[in-house]
């Protein structure tokens, strides 16, 4: 499909009118397959194909239109949609869209991947599922075992009047393992990395082996599993925090990530999604966290869920600082949101970090991957330095309210930190706090050898509601007296 958008693309917008001072086409294709043994029988597969393209057109105002027909035709049709659009919008927006500069940059993309997944063939994989899956049938207390594999392949081409144009190719896989134990009125639910995927990278099958998912997973959490139903729930109190980067990730996204999204800030999400409780002023002096925090925006980062060389909008993507030794730099912005903060009186820069779902839906400002960097503390490290606290992994659920500022996150699995050693396993650990003071409170940053590259398929944000994939990676970190406690059974 894509092999045939930019030809007729460039034909189809012959017949916009002169004053059509921009025009873009975002051609995207993608192929998924979803893969399921549960309880050791094998559920229908399921496979999907969609394809289509967006068209972006600038003339007085800002157009957009999509169509799932990439004939000359076709592509005419959204063509004059986004321009009728374009002229209907200018000079009622908050913002002089004609006065945009588009990117002009070329280039290309491609996941690293040593085996594609599609190298294997259905039977193949759905055998490595039930192996995993007979292997978390550990005890009778285990009442359901399920075992998922989610491939993706995404091809977009992105085309410009101004001669720019951009192919990327992307390869997603995502493992997942997840086990309900039962015993004496106790249900406890495991996961391999959270309830909703954390384990997801780009790759091949090498990704299965990166996760140990056909080695070690099945039998770790089924073991988790059963240790949880037969443990207390978690103390109460405040108490130092030691979370695991599989909990870390959700920290990450719901209390940084999107409070720093800057459409959020100037107001775009308040009817759906919620405000922020940063505000423009903050930009260069806040003090975000701790010195410990150093937050970074890469899109370059190896095998991570959301990189990419350029955004949707056509802005090449690099790494770049969010926070610094604690200080807020620069927000989640793409050229657009970028501009309109201009307007306000406010230079505050961006990232290229305008994305969108689909070829259906116009790019907005997006996490994409959002990591802590790493420290200089080994795990053995942390745990000896603290007297009383919890260690927590995994998330399985979570509140925050609309600005993105208090919240309270619950975890599958925790272990009490006693004089310096892990002591028992406790059921339902969760803790709360205020995002503009929880990151102050960190007290240590684990080093290379605590950190992990995961991530999130279900990101929501947008009306139209967009489902969209991040990344986050980041180590181990310690935050000191934190209100923890133990939630109901």
């Amino acid at each position: 499909m894509l092999d045939t958008v930019e030809a007729t693309a460039r034909r189809a917008a012959g017949a916009l009118p002169s004053t059509a001072r921009h025009w873009a086409v975002r051609g995207v294709r993608e192929v998924s397959e979803q893969l399921s043994v549960r309880d050791d029988v094998a559920e229908a597969p399921r496979r999907s194909h969609d394809a289509g393209a967006m068209v972006t057109v600038i003339d007085g105002g800002l157009g957009y239109a999509a169509t799932s027909d990439v004939s000359e035709a076709g592509l005419a049709t959204a063509f004059e949609r986004a321009h009728a659009l374009a002229r209907a919008s200018a000079g009622k927006t908050a913002h002089d869209d004609a006065a945009l500069q588009p990117p002009t940059a070329s280039g290309r993309y491609a996941s690293a991947v040593e085996r594609p997944a599609g190298s294997a063939t259905l039977p193949e994989k759905l055998e490595w599922l039930h192996e995993v899956c007979a292997a978390a049938k550990a005890d009778a207390r285990i009442v359901d075992r399920h075992a998922t594999l989610w491939s993706v392949v995404t091809d977009q081409l992105y085309l410009t009047s101004d001669g720019a144009r951009t192919e990327q190719h992307w390869e997603f896989l995502t493992p997942s393992v997840q086990v309900t134990a039962h015993d004496a009125g106790v249900t406890q639910v495991r996961s391999s990395a959270g309830q909703y995927n954390g384990y997801c990278q780009q790759g091949g099958l090498e990704v299965l082996e990166r996760a140990g998912f056909r080695t070690h997973e099945g039998p770790r959490v089924a073991r988790e599993a059963l240790e949880l139903v037969a443990a207390p729930v978690c103390p109460s109190g405040t108490m130092d925090l030691l979370l695991m980067p599989d909990q870390m990730m959700l920290q990450i996204h719901e209390s940084i990530g999107h409070p720093l999204e800057l459409d959020r800030i100037l107001g775009d999400e308040r009817n759906f999604a919620g405000t922020s409780f940063v505000t423009l002023d903050m930009f260069g002096h806040y003090r975000y966290g701790s010195e410990l925090l150093n937050v970074s925006y890469d899109p370059t980062r190896a095998h991570e869920f959301a990189g990419f060389a350029f955004d949707d909008d056509g802005l090449p993507a690099q790494r770049a600082l969010i926070i610094e030794r604690g200080i807020l730099q620069r927000p989640l912005g793409g050229s657009l949101s970028q501009a309109r903060a201009r307007a306000l009186g406010h230079d505050i820069g961006g990232v290229a970090t305008t994305r969108a779902c689909s070829w259906n839906r116009a790019p907005i400002d997006r996490m994409s991957n959002l990591n802590v960097e790493p420290g200089t503390s080994g795990l053995d490290e942390m745990i000896q330095s603290i007297e009383l606290g919890v260690m927590m992994h995994t998330n399985c659920s979570w509140s925050i309210d609309d600005s993105r500022n208090k919240f309270q996150f619950g975890c599958e699995y925790g272990r009490v930190i006693r004089n310096g050693q892990l002591a028992e396993v406790v059921r339902n650990p969760n803790y709360r706090g205020i995002s503009a003071t929880f990151w102050r409170s960190l007290a240590m940053v684990g080093n290379d050898s605590t950190y992990e590259v995961m991530g999130t398929p279900f990101c929501g944000k947008g009306e139209p509601s967009q489902v969209i994939r991040v990344g986050h990676a980041s180590p181990a970190c310690k935050f000191a007296a934190v209100d923890v406690f133990g939630g109901a059974q």
